[in-house]
């Protein structure tokens, strides 16, 4: 295989291997708000800070030269999971 390829593969390979240890500490965070908010009988989702943090990760998205939309369809589907976990954990409590 050629040499700068390999390069930019083994680059690709440390940035999915980080990615997967982040978004693992965001759910263990995310795992505690829905454990907190099934004992305070919140509801799992929360429309208005879903917006807000979609709004600040296309900005950040924007400043950083990445598509917004690629952001904002990326953040949804974690939010989407997010929420899952939330109403699944209510449903045991």
């Amino acid at each position: 295989m050629d040499k700068k390829l390999k390069q930019y593969r083994q680059s690709i390979n440390n940035i999915d291997a980080a990615l997967v240890f982040i978004l693992a500490e965001r759910f263990k965070v995310t795992q505690a708000v829905g454990e907190y908010k099934a004992k305070n009988n919140l509801p799992p989702a929360d429309p208005s800070r879903e917006k807000e943090q979609i709004e600040r990760l296309r900005q950040l998205a924007s400043d950083a030269d990445l598509d917004p939309e690629f952001s904002e369809k990326f953040l949804r589907f974690i939010i989407d999971e997010v929420i899952r976990h939330h109403e699944q954990i209510r449903d045991a409590s």
